[in-house]
């Protein structure tokens, strides 16, 4: 990891603020969706990593679900415990790397809509899935969203890995049963749109 990642995004978050950067979602349908499914009537535990200033926490709280959300920039972070009022008091705030963090406790849910895409080194990528592993609870399950193969080639000024879910399935490797994946095109708040896939994964003995 580069040494200046934390003020990278810091500097992206003041820079644009939360509703100004390319991944803005109003309401992240996607994630939801796919979170309820899961759930059912259940009051789950998800980490979101990556997560930023998004909205999923919001939309967590909502539904009784015990969030934490993981990100390497505190400003990101700032600006959703701001938009929360009290309601921040329910969040596990982590500011981290997520390939040098270590899970303290396990989750029923790992989502992460565009942070895995940014690890374009492979031993980031094996810390990540090594700490997803650690972090899920047996049966649990992950949701990891790219850009898709023919999605953008770099974001926010950074190169990005591509995948189809195959790929992602076989860099994911063991331990993850593919469970299924879609592909959803994001229109971001310029009016452009980037081509993503979401994959969901199993949490299974290696």
């Amino acid at each position: 990891m580069e040494p200046d990642r934390a003020d990278h995004w810091n500097g992206a978050y003041a820079d644009k603020g939360e509703q100004g950067v390319s991944w803005f979602e109003q309401r992240p349908e996607s994630s939801i969706e796919l979170i309820e499914e899961l759930a059912g009537d259940a009051k789950v535990s998800v980490i979101d990593i990556g997560g930023g200033a998004s909205r999923l926490v919001d939309a967590g709280l909502a539904r009784g679900w015990s969030m934490a959300v993981l990100d390497i920039s505190r400003k990101a972070l700032d600006i959703a415990r701001k938009r929360l009022g009290k309601q921040a008091e329910k969040v596990e705030w982590i500011t981290a790397d997520v390939t040098q963090w270590r899970p303290g406790r396990s989750y029923d849910v790992w989502h992460d809509r565009a942070a895995f895409h940014f690890l374009t080194e492979a031993e980031d990528r094996a810390a990540y899935i090594a700490n997803m592993r650690a972090a899920l609870k047996p049966g649990g399950h992950a949701i990891i969203a790219t850009f898709a193969a023919d999605g953008p080639q770099r974001c926010s000024g950074l190169p990005v890995r591509r995948y189809d879910p195959a790929e992602l399935a076989e860099t994911v490797g063991a331990g993850f049963r593919p469970v299924a994946a879609h592909k959803k095109v994001h229109t971001t708040p310029w009016g452009s749109t980037q081509a993503f896939q979401f994959s969901l994964f199993e949490r299974v003995a290696p």
